[in-house]
C-alpha cells in the first residue's frame, strides 16, 4: 500500500528532484485540508512508484511554504524533475488531481 511521504527541510529537495511529485501544503487546523486529506492518501496508493504523493505541514515547515509563497492552503504544487510545473489552490476532486499528474508522467 502506498503512504504519502510527509515533506520537511530535510527531505524536500531531496524528494522532488527526480520525477513527477505532488506536493499538498496543509495545516491540522484547515478544513478544507482535512476534506482531501483521503483523496491525497488514494493518490499515494494509485502512483505508487509511478510519482512521489507528498504533504507539507505549513504549521511545522514555514520555511518551505515561504519558499514557495504559499498564501492560502489547501496549496498543492506539482513538480517534474525538481521544478515546478503547476500548482492548484484550494480543494479539488480526485479527478482533477489525477489528469494533473497523469499529464506530467
Amino acid at each position: 500500500m502506498g503512504k504519502y511521504v510527509e515533506l520537511t527541510a530535510s527531505n524536500f529537495e531531496e524528494t522532488i528532484k527526480e520525477g513527477v511529485a505532488l506536493v499538498d501544503f496543509w495545516a491540522p487546523w484547515c478544513g478544507p485540508c482535512r476534506m482531501i486529506a483521503p483523496v491525497i492518501e488514494e493518490l499515494a496508493n494509485d502512483f505508487e512508484g509511478k510519482a512521489n504523493i507528498c504533504k507539507v505541514n505549513t504549521d511545522e515547515e514555514q520555511e518551505i511554504a515561504v519558499k514557495f509563497g504559499i498564501r492560502s492552503i489547501p496549496t498543492i504544487l506539482f513538480f517534474k524533475n525538481g521544478e515546478m510545473v503547476d500548482q492548484m489552490v484550494g480543494a479539488a476532486s480526485k479527478q482533477a488531481f489525477t489528469d494533473k499528474i497523469n499529464a506530467l508522467l
